[in-house]
């Protein structure tokens, strides 16, 4: 009998496990869980700022999801480079000089920002520092320059749909290509296709290992995006992101994150207002990812 009775409370304390492990939720599960609390706050915090808010979220650690807007169209800006610099690891790929190719700075290559390629004007950079400048520094005329190498804005279309993109639609060069006019489609994207886009790119098999690597180092360098999805998750998780800016208050931050528990999370958040002169707002980028991060714990 006493034999028995160990027997049968192993047997429940197992059976007990089991049940356990199988409805205890994920951390994306626990998302899921409470994604209307989610949302709620996340509309709530869209009212008050009095713009226009879209977010996907990816948790790789199960494949799982979160959408708010995800699938409405908004302006790209600068989030554009990571697109336009991937092109270029790419064709580097079959072209292994091409990222220590050289392109002369010369004054009229000017744009509207120029804090890296300005104070090189009459000297040549590489296309890997051009990418560099471009993505952490959202230098403007290094993206032009860059652009102008990889083919134009119709190759950058062209590599986004091999990717399976279908959403992302670059038309301009920098800087008419941040004007974010309301209803405009030109320069848009949607929040789940960035999302997934960055996803293939950094974490998947679109680029050989060597060029994702160098990719994600550059992300990880970025200087623009510490009051962004940075400031909104965790001071010990690791954020390599490219953020973006545009007439219309437009503000936006695309990131790979590394938690302290889970495999890496891919975040695009995109915000745009009503008012042509209206300030950007990374505190609402801040604001939307740490409620969405919040419940990942």
């Amino acid at each position: 009998m006493k034999i028995d009775s160990l027997f049968t409370a192993s047997f429940i304390t197992m059976i007990l496990a089991v049940i356990t492990s199988l409805f205890s939720p994920t951390a994306s599960a626990n998302l899921i869980t409470h994604s209307s609390e989610v949302r709620l706050k996340l509309s709530a915090l869209e009212e008050a700022s009095h713009g226009r808010l879209g977010i996907y979220l990816i948790n790789t650690s199960d494949s799982d999801y979160f959408s708010y807007q995800g699938s409405d169209r908004f302006p790209l800006c600068s989030t554009s480079k990571i697109l336009v610099a991937a092109k270029l690891l790419k064709d580097s790929q079959s072209s292994p000089n091409l990222l220590d190719s050289t392109v002369k700075i010369n004054n009229v290559d000017l744009v509207n920002y120029n804090p890296i390629t300005g104070k090189n004007v009459g000297k040549t950079m590489s296309i890997a520092e051009l990418s560099k400048a471009a993505l952490q520094y959202s230098d403007n005329t290094a993206m032009n320059l860059l652009l102008q190498k990889a083919g134009g804005i119709k190759a950058i279309n062209a590599f986004a749909r091999s990717l399976g993109d279908h959403e992302f639609l670059l038309s301009r060069n920098e800087p008419t290509l941040n004007t974010a006019l309301p209803g405009d489609t030109r320069d848009t994207t949607t929040p789940q296709a960035m999302a997934k886009t960055l996803h293939k790119l950094t974490l998947g098999d679109s680029l050989e290992s060597e060029k994702k690597a160098l990719l994600i180092s550059w992300l990880k360098g970025n200087t623009t995006g510490e009051h962004s999805i940075k400031a909104g998750v965790p001071t010990s998780w690791r954020v390599g992101d490219k953020t973006g800016s545009g007439d219309y208050g437009t503000t936006n931050d695309v990131a790979v994150i590394w938690t302290d528990k889970n495999k890496p999370l891919v975040l695009a958040i995109y915000f745009t207002q009503f008012e042509k002169t209206a300030k950007p707002r990374k505190d609402v980028l801040a604001k939307a990812a740490k409620i969405v991060t919040s419940y990942l714990d």
